[in-house]
């Protein structure tokens, strides 16, 4: 397994990126931790260096993981603490139990940087007037080992037909995602205001949703999103441009918008048109499902998938 993706744990169904192992579900936080491997804590270690023999201090600390002493960042306050791996379960934990959610993955990305869970909210919608094309509320929780990022806990749906991990972009954008500083105590109101907000954002991802499904693209348009959604960018050898001038990955979203998986659900529409975009960014694009998964919740993967849904949105506002 790469430094991308260190460690994972599952429970329940298999996870769309088919990595990592299987256990029992129930488990305690401990438990839990144990099992995707995070049963580690860091420390902050002075930097210094010596220079002409003389030792010198940088006033700088390197943050050291206990389990094998790779450094993962570093410190560049001496008042800055981490979150240990145990406080950081406990307090997911107890945001999940409260919320009567259940923790399904547990994982460790780039070499021990980030430490996430996801936890199925128990809350779901469906599009369409049927019951099959289902997407399923989680919230990703994540620890972010590394100097100036916070605890955050943000909603991301996943389409159940496709195993697509949606991103939120709307008008409560504000609402998908909360951030908690390390010194940050579990507070029961607290934990139950920031739920409820959850929920109301994915009432309206549900409504998007069915806007979305509801109205019908012509095929300029179309293309004209994929050429948004996936720019030929110049000088880039991996981007190379097809003869009419668009990217690689426009034409394959083109060809792949009525064929994807759960496309029968509502065909010509622009919620095929999105799901056509979440399912080459988390399935298809990138070297390594590893590097997907990264990307798909952190990095360019995350921001195109917000700029997919407003410009979806966008288009069906014009049709």
């Amino acid at each position: 397994m790469s430094a991308e993706v260190e460690s994972i744990a599952w429970t329940g169904e298999p996870p769309w990126h088919q990595m990592g192992k299987y256990v029992p579900e129930n488990l305690s936080p401990d438990e839990m931790q144990k099992a995707a491997e995070l049963d580690w804590s860091v420390e902050k270690i002075p930097l210094r260096y010596e220079f002409g023999g003389k030792p010198f201090n940088t006033e700088q600390f390197a943050l050291i993981r206990s389990s094998d002493g790779c450094m993962l960042d570093i410190v560049k306050s001496e008042n800055w603490e981490p979150v240990q791996n145990h406080q950081a379960f406990e307090f997911f934990e107890r945001f999940v139990r409260h919320n009567h959610m259940s923790m399904e993955v547990a994982g460790s990305l780039r070499d021990g940087k980030l430490v996430f869970v996801l936890a199925k909210m128990n809350q779901a919608f469906h599009v369409g007037s049927g019951t099959e094309d289902q997407t399923d509320g989680y919230l990703l929780f994540t620890n972010p080992h590394q100097y100036g990022r916070a605890v955050d806990i943000r909603l991301t749906p996943i389409r159940v037909v496709c195993m697509n991990t949606l991103q939120l972009a709307l008008t409560s954008a504000s609402n998908a995602l909360v951030k908690y500083n390390h010194r940050h105590k579990f507070d029961v109101r607290e934990a139950q205001s920031v739920f409820q907000a959850f929920l109301s954002t994915l009432d309206e991802y549900r409504d998007t949703a069915q806007f979305l499904a509801d109205k019908p693209y012509e095929e300029q348009a179309l293309q004209r999103y994929f050429d948004e959604c996936f720019p030929y960018i110049p000088n880039m050898h991996t981007r190379s441009p097809q003869p009419n001038g668009r990217s690689a990955n426009a034409e394959r979203a083109f060809r792949i918008v009525e064929t994807q998986p759960g496309a029968r659900y509502s065909q010509g529409t622009w919620w095929n048109a999105l799901n056509a975009v979440t399912y080459l960014t988390d399935h298809e694009l990138g070297k390594s499902p590893e590097t997907r998964l990264h990307s798909a919740w952190y990095g360019k993967g995350e921001q195109r998938k917000r700029q997919a849904l407003n410009l979806a949105v966008a288009y069906a506002e014009a049709a």
